[in-house]
């Protein structure tokens, strides 16, 4: 998404546990851990601006995390089948000398889906990195989500419009 939005950029790994106090309210969970994920790299250069984000699907208030096998797959499809569910992403922008984060919320409205599909898609797409199993830009995207309040990209992973408006901030 970053090389369609025309940006100079490279990618780096940083290794950060996904736990989070669980206390802590889920409207709050992806920013706490998009700053967990930047905190993480020490190594930042006066010059740079570091981009890490988190996305969280929440069902009724519950956060669907990512399987971890084939039944949960399952059993998260099926939740979402026939329902509404939020998805929250959230961002932290570092330099040396500043931090922001903010985060961007999302709504998507699933068809029932028939358990041929979610045997379909999860034999064929495997979406076990995937928080609430699925991926809107695969093929349940395609033929599961009748309708989506808020940003496409948000649910993608990466609130596009909202992120260059704060890069642009950041210059």
């Amino acid at each position: 998404m970053l090389k369609k939005m025309d940006l100079d950029f490279k990618t780096i790994q940083i290794d950060a546990a996904e736990d989070y106090p669980y206390e802590l309210p889920v409207g709050e969970v992806p920013e706490y851990l998009a700053l967990k994920k930047s905190l993480a790299h020490k190594k930042l250069k006066k010059d740079q601006l570091l981009i890490t984000a988190d996305t969280i699907v929440v069902y009724k208030g519950t956060i669907l995390e990512k399987p971890k096998n084939k039944t949960q797959a399952v059993k998260m499809l099926r939740k979402l089948s026939d329902s509404k569910h939020e998805v929250i992403t959230g961002v932290c922008l570092r330099t040396k000398s500043d931090i922001l984060t903010f985060s961007d919320l999302s709504q998507v409205y699933f068809r029932k889906l028939k358990q041929k599909e979610i045997k379909y898609y999860i034999d064929t797409y495997k979406p076990f990195d995937k928080a609430g199993a699925y991926g809107i830009q695969e093929w349940i995207g395609l033929v599961g989500i009748k309708k989506i309040k808020g940003s496409f990209y948000n649910i993608m992973g990466l609130p596009t419009e909202k992120l260059m408006r704060y890069i642009e901030e950041c210059k």
